[in-house]
């Protein structure tokens, strides 16, 4: 699977269903599920593929501002739903995390304490691949290498986080007093 081919099915899932991330993953599933074993082993490379390239010490960063905290698995989560929202959104906050505080939703949270996450998504081809098959996905042969965090800042560090992200950190950060 080419990487539009990728995108065009998260979008084909997106289209009409108002962008919530666990009903795009359902709608993935069912059109992933149609289509040629073969291509779903490849939506399941490429998606480990888009993982690797957003797996960042900034994008972390952001996710903990957002999310009030983040986890491994919550990071994982935070980038299924990243997906989600497709690939223009997607590409942007992998090369400027800080452009997450230009989505409304993200705005809104800011006020709601809402939370981003979607394992759903993340599991859009181990779920295709049972439905279309009836058996489960086979293991990857050509694993994608996951870049090493040796970089890593104080995400409770409110300072470095107003440097690092400091349109989300004005939004999630209190201002500092004076």
């Amino acid at each position: 699977m080419r990487t539009d081919d990728f995108w065009q099915l998260i979008d084909r899932a997106r289209a009409g269903g108002g962008g919530e991330a666990d009903a795009v993953a359902a709608r993935a599933v069912a059109l992933l599920a149609e289509r040629d074993p073969a291509d779903i082993v490849g939506y399941a490379h490429h998606q480990r593929r888009v993982l690797a390239a957003s797996h960042t010490v900034d994008l972390w960063g952001a996710a903990y501002l957002i999310n009030g905290g983040a986890s491994d698995d919550g990071f994982e989560y935070f980038r299924g739903w990243l997906m989600a929202q497709g690939r223009a959104v997607f590409a942007r906050a992998v090369a400027d995390p800080d452009s997450l505080a230009e989505l409304p939703q993200i705005r809104s949270a800011a006020l709601s304490g809402e939370e981003f996450e979607s394992e759903d998504m993340l599991a859009v081809p181990w779920e295709a691949y049972r439905k279309a098959t009836a058996t489960d996905l086979p293991a990857d042969r050509d694993p994608v290498a996951v870049p090493d965090l040796n970089d890593f800042w104080d995400f409770d560090d409110e300072e470095e986080a107003r440097r690092r992200l400091p349109r989300l950190a004005a939004l999630f950060v209190e201002p500092p007093e004076e």
